[in-house]
């Protein structure tokens, strides 16, 4: 009882969107000027100043913001390397000058990736100019020396060589080297202004704060005595009562955090400067401004605070009447992008919320604060004074013969050792690494580091967590895309069609080589490219006949029946790309070599997938592409990406990387301009991504180690302007990807076993996902990886129990957001399928669902009990209203409280198209029985399990304790994350 249907869906619009992004989310830079009670000018400055988008389109509500993109950016337990991965363990330090006679010094560590079995080089340049670091792959077959580490950090020349530092002392200055990055702990001011206080002065003289500032202060942090306090005191006297007797102290993910206090601090009635107060809260690089009065008082300017150390100011109002909180962010213009981007309106009613949202601005900010000028050069020439000390004390040992430097140069990393030496190798190693795990003991216990693993719950949703898609995959993965909710995946045993829980359907059999691929659903159109060499081409399909195939089992397709689907002048290629935002023509450019192809296809929006097209269109597709023109490079391309223009006449163009470059081609001339040289010996190219801020093209040139961003602006003249701006931003991955998707905010790089992601906007680190064998597979919409994971006998036994004997408040191993782990020695390994949905990662919800080509027909069934259970679809679509509505009623159904049938509605009959799946142990159950109930949900990936019980017999208690979820008669159904409605 399957019936296969086709139906149009919005994939290309959303990965279309994916590739947009706007720096307005961020705030906009405005002029402030404040002035004194007669109106005269005071002071003036440049601020950005954030205060929620003010997009038209934005429906949120006060209240009912649940954002997902809160994140701290370069956390410490990503970025903390010598601490994390090279002390208290067994590595190498070298010393060396480059060219210029500049100091370095270089660290490797062979570690194993997060304890995922992953063997890796880690190693860390520190040099005047900064630290870079980067992973290098491990191979058991292949050295790897101490040039190949710096050449891939781009140091070929040296006016010495690096000689290897023997001596265990050297831990404790790398580990001060690292500590300039910046601290780990902060010290945040908070100043209480009245209503209509326009003047720092008037601000540091309020001796006592209100009721609802107490009240703030308590969300914001506890109460601390200072005289004998032994944590992080920010400045603060512990021992004398000078700087007050409390203060607000709190630990947030790892840090800890002091709030210097206004009404807290000293206050003197003979100084109407209160420079006491000043002296701290003055000194701090971001501030809290708690402003009483409504907002239609005079409103606060950074430009009324005296103070060229802060840079950053979080305007906090609190509205007594529906108990929220108002947030306005000013920074100061130097200061670099830093997120979260404020929710608009920025109404925060949930006061927990507004709290985690705020410490981890004020965190970010503070963070992006060291970039600016003022601090980055401070700390170069600090970061420089400490290089050039440590190379003083360290080479005079080199002449006097010491066994501190090793005089081989490029040796291996973590070389074997003479058997002659090896056991004084072995106690030399011993005392290294006991001096290193002291100092890490030491350092710790100081609070001088950030936790390793974040103190938020670990209930918490990421935007990147993955679903499991295809268990057990045993084929390899070609090149694959998106077919609503299905995967069209090219393998070695053919073209598969994959949905999740259904088994895969082939397309096309292995005689069809498929290397890539793209499924327009809009355009009814499959292209691909096919074979390799002479003998590769670019093919088309109409989705609607291949569905047709698949839907009346007529046949499966071979390399021989696509003759008349092969596109002309295309033999030979070997890339292609197209335009991803369709404008009013689809654009494709075929590389043959170092001939483009340009090949277009007019359509009409009217013949998008309709009943009365599909039975008016010939199944062959080619005649409606034609050949436009051919352009000439000079070498063959590598990537190829095509950038709308502004107009679309004229101006698209085409962006190419062959050789050490990335040129942009003109697609109406031909003509070609230099957009970025790399000026390095060996790149690998890996991608360029067209983006568009706010309508304006840009690329994401990735190559390497890098990324860079290049805005580019209309022609002019007959030539695109590519000169470098303010706009542009670079950014360095931890280890050289294969493959990177925009999704805004984020940006992810796939390396193979580990994925990368960070913000579109300023490159900045948000997390590093461990994944074995990480083969990325499509990523159009949804992004589908293949990994390893672990098959054993007793594995699902196992689980089951322990979710058995697991509190709801203490999830266990298996229940935690993590991505697959590597084989144990002695299991199965095997390749599964997750995805991403793209909607979760660029945070806006699907305007209609993807319906799957092998969604099966929506047929109710009566269980055991009575109660109807519909299979899945994917095809829900209601209103949030409605969506109420139906789980309001399904809850008094399952406890029993709704005799009477649900009447015919719209909204009933809305939920007949609502499927539940049946015997999946991942999915929830529901029980129900005379004595007791089970409630046990389970929405993307997270399971909790709640008891009602009316029974006080322990036995049967028991009983239920060791019941499967896979015994119950039927499933609830799960909704899109904005959807969820909780089941109590």
């Amino acid at each position: 009882l399957m019936k296969r249907f086709s139906s149009s869906s919005v994939s290309e619009d959303l990965g279309c969107r994916r590739g947009e992004f706007s720096r307005k989310h961020y705030g906009s830079v405005e002029l402030l000027i404040s002035s004194d009670a007669d109106g005269a000018i005071q002071r003036a400055g440049r601020f950005r100043v954030e205060n929620g988008s003010s997009d038209e389109n934005t429906d949120y509500a006060p209240g009912t913001w649940h954002r997902t993109d809160v994140h701290l950016e370069n956390p410490e337990y990503h970025t903390r390397w010598y601490f994390k991965y090279f002390l208290g363990k067994v590595h190498q330090n070298y010393i060396g000058t480059d060219a210029e006679k500049n100091p370095f010094f270089l660290s490797v560590v062979l570690s194993d990736q997060n304890n995922q079995r992953i063997p890796q080089y880690h190693s860390i340049l520190w040099r005047k100019t900064g630290t870079q670091k980067i992973c290098l792959p491990y191979s058991p077959t292949k050295t790897l020396s101490v040039k190949s580490i710096l050449s891939a950090m781009s140091l070929d020349k040296f006016e010495k060589s690096p000689r290897e530092i023997f001596h265990p002392e050297i831990q404790k200055d790398l580990l001060v080297l690292e500590e300039q990055e910046g601290s780990v702990n902060f010290k945040f001011g908070v100043l209480y202004a009245k209503d209509g206080q326009l003047t720092d002065d008037e601000m540091f003289s309020n001796e006592t704060g209100s009721e609802t500032f107490q009240r703030f202060l308590h969300l914001l942090g506890d109460t601390i005595t200072l005289k004998g306090w032994s944590g992080y005191r920010g400045g603060l006297d512990t021992k004398n009562n000078t700087t007050g007797t409390c203060s607000i102290y709190t630990v947030f993910q790892g840090h800890e955090i002091m709030f210097h206090v206004s009404t807290m601090l000293p206050y003197s009635r003979e100084n109407k400067q209160q420079v006491e107060r000043k002296r701290h809260i003055g000194n701090d690089i971001v501030t809290i401004i708690f402003q009483e009065g409504e907002e239609s008082s005079p409103a606060f300017k950074p430009s009324m605070i005296r103070s060229h150390f802060t840079h950053i100011f979080a305007l906090v109002r609190y509205n007594k009447q529906n108990d929220s909180y108002r947030l306005k962010i000013f920074s100061e213009e130097s200061v670099p992008l830093f997120g979260p981007p404020l929710p608009s309106p920025p109404v925060f009613t949930n006061h927990q919320e507004f709290r985690d949202f705020v410490l981890v601005k004020l965190i970010n900010g503070e963070k992006a604060t060291l970039e600016t000028p003022t601090f980055s050069q401070k700390r170069q020439r600090t970061l420089d004074m400490l290089i050039r000390s440590l190379y003083q004390d360290m080479m005079p040992d080199l002449h006097k013969g010491n066994n501190v430097l090793n005089r081989r140069s490029f040796s291996d990393v973590l070389p074997e050792s003479p058997k002659s030496t090896r056991k004084k190798e072995e106690a030399r190693q011993a005392e290294f690494v006991r001096l290193g795990q002291a100092l890490k003991l030491k350092t710790t216990v100081k609070g001088d580091t950030a936790a390793n693993l974040a103190t938020t719950s670990f209930c918490k949703k990421e935007p990147w967590e993955s679903q499991s898609f295809c268990s057990n995959f045993p084929h390899e993965v070609v090149c694959a895309d998106s077919w609503g909710q299905s995967l069209l995946v090219s393998t070695d045993a053919g073209i598969l069609l994959i949905d999740d829980g259904q088994p895969s359907v082939q397309v096309f059999d292995k005689t069809l080589q498929i290397k890539q691929m793209n499924v327009l659903e809009a355009l009814d159109l499959l292209i691909a490219r096919t074979d390799k060499g002479k003998d590769s081409r670019i093919l088309v399909f109409r989705l609607s006949a291949v569905q047709k195939d698949i839907e009346t089992k007529k046949m499966i397709r071979s390399k021989y029946d696509c003759r008349e689907n092969k596109l002309e002048r295309t033999k030979g290629c070997h890339l292609y790309a197209i335009n991803t935002h369709h404008g009013s023509e689809l654009r494709i450019v075929v590389a043959i070599r170092n001939k483009l192809l340009l090949v277009t296809k007019k359509y009409n929006l009217h013949n998008t997938l309709t009943s009365t097209s599909l039975i008016s269109s010939p199944e062959s597709p080619v005649e409606e592409f034609q050949y436009i023109r051919e352009i000439c490079l000079s070498d063959p391309p590598v990537v190829m990406t095509l950038v709308d223009g502004p107009t679309g006449d004229s101006d698209n163009m085409i962006c190419v990387a062959y050789r050490h470059q990335f040129d942009l081609v003109n697609e109406s001339t031909g003509e070609s301009y230099r957009l970025h040289h790399v000026e390095t010996n060996r790149v690998n190219f890996v991608a360029a991504i067209d983006v568009y801020e706010d309508g304006e093209a840009g690329l994401l040139l990735c190559y390497n180690y890098v990324c860079q961003y290049r805005k580019v602006y209309p022609f002019s003249g007959g030539s695109p302007l590519v000169q470098p701006s303010a706009y542009d931003f670079h950014f360095s991955w931890n280890q050289v990807p294969y493959a990177v998707v925009c999704a805004f905010p984020y940006v992810l790089a796939f390396t193979t076993d580990s994925i990368e992601i960070r913000l579109v906007v300023n490159g900045n680190l948000v997390h590093t996902a461990v994944v074995p064998e990480l083969q990325l597979v499509a990523s159009r919409s949804d992004i589908y990886f293949k990994a390893t994971a672990t098959v054993t006998g007793s594995s699902d036994s196992r689980s089951k129990k322990m979710s058995s004997k697991s509190s709801p408040q203490t999830p266990t191993a298996y229940e935690k957001p993590e991505f697959p782990i590597p084989s144990l020695e002695g299991e199965v390994p095997c390749k599964n399928l997750y995805k991403i949905p793209l909607s979760n990662l660029v945070g806006r919800s699907i305007e209609r669902p993807l319906k799957s080509p092998l969604a099966p027909k929506v047929i109710a069934t009566t269980t055991s009990s009575g109660i109807i259970s519909l299979p899945v679809t994917h095809s829900l679509s209601l209103s949030r209203m409605e969506i109420k509505e139906i789980a309001s009623r399904t809850r008094k159904e399952l406890l029993g409280l709704l005799d009477e049938p649900m009447p015919k509605t719209e909204s009933a009959q809305k939920l007949k198209k609502v499927s539940r799946r049946q015997s999946d142990p991942k999915q929830g159950a529901v029980r129900s029985s005379s004595s007791d109930r089970i409630v046990s949900s389970s929405f993307e990936g997270f399971s909790e399990r709640r008891h009602l019980s009316t029974s006080s017999d322990p036995d049967t208690s028991a009983n239920r304790e060791e019941s499967s979820p896979s015994s119950y008669p039927f499933q609830l159904f799960s909704l899109y994350d904005e959807d969820i409605i909780d089941l109590k």
